[in-house]
């Protein structure tokens, strides 16, 4: 088996990344969701293309994958968010994001389905753990609202069924894909969300330091981010990359309560607990002499 570690920690750097959606949102607070996230694809679709033209590569081989890779990764990257800004429309925050916070579980639970992965007790402990930890952390947020329309939790079970199985057909039937073809899926997906914002928003522009944090917001969590998942799917073990993923809520408030934004308290302590403990569970050997096949 080929050694799975450098492969899976550049998955964890794409986590890292997420970790900064939410002190960056701050900044951002009023912006439309689909206008923002078409312009942060935007930015992360340049940035990743000037890259590729730095070292020397030709433009082209940001376009270039198989008609079922490019379903893959624009279903995945559009999709997820359509559904994902849908069901927050349409139920409660709290109520939506319990739900859609199983993807990283549901990644960890269809590793099972790839070829030569062999899914183990600890995995899928590790990341019940996890969203035991993730959902301490919703919760405190607000209290569950109960009711809201039957789309919108349609939705948010979309939203967590469309992560996890991109992240899976990824694996899958896109591993022969350069991940250079990730600049393509963040254009088009650029493209297909300001559409979408054309027709059901209204546009407001950040404001102030807003437009540096919408720069910051496509170069990382975006362009970057969504580059090194692409990898870590590809390369990494998955199953320790779905429990990790958890991690991202929990260092995304951790710098929420930097920068005053969030209070400390016991409930985000033990979400701490839960998650790491639930990330080292499940990474077992990782960084061992030997890796398990």
């Amino acid at each position: 088996m080929p050694d799975r570690r450098p492969g899976t920690l550049i998955g964890m750097g794409a986590i890292l990344l997420w970790a900064t959606l939410a002190p960056l949102g701050v900044a951002l607070d009023g912006v439309p969701p689909f206008l923002l996230t078409g312009a942060a694809f935007l930015i992360g679709g340049v940035f990743l293309m000037g890259a590729l033209l730095v070292r020397g590569q030709p433009a082209t081989r940001g376009f270039q994958a198989t008609p079922l890779a490019w379903a893959i990764g624009v279903g995945g990257f559009f999709g997820y968010h359509a559904v994902y800004f849908t069901a927050l429309k349409l139920l409660p925050p709290v109520d939506a994001l319990l739900v859609i916070n199983l993807w990283p579980l549901l990644i960890v639970l269809f590793s099972a389905l790839l070829p030569g992965e062999r899914l183990l007790p600890r995995h899928v402990v590790g990341a019940l753990l996890g969203l035991g930890g993730t959902s301490l952390i919703v919760l405190g947020r607000g209290e569950i609202g109960g009711g809201g329309s039957l789309a919108g939790w349609l939705c948010a079970l979309a939203a967590a069924l469309i992560w996890s199985g991109y992240s899976i057909l990824n694996r899958r039937f896109a591993a022969a894909t350069s991940s250079d073809a990730v600049i393509g899926f963040c254009l088009a997906t650029a493209v297909l969300s300001l559409a979408a914002s054309l027709l059901v928003e209204q546009p407001v522009l950040p404001q102030g330091h807003g437009w540096a944090m919408l720069v910051l917001l496509g170069l990382g969590p975006v362009g970057l981010a969504f580059l090194l998942w692409d990898r870590g799917t590809k390369s990494g073990d998955i199953r320790v990359l779905g429990a990790a993923a958890y991690a991202g809520p929990l260092i995304g408030t951790l710098l929420l309560l930097v920068m005053g934004r969030a209070e400390p308290s016991w409930r985000l302590l033990l979400a701490a607990l839960l998650i790491v403990g639930g990330s080292l569970l499940a990474s077992g050997d990782l960084l061992g002499r030997r890796q398990e096949s």
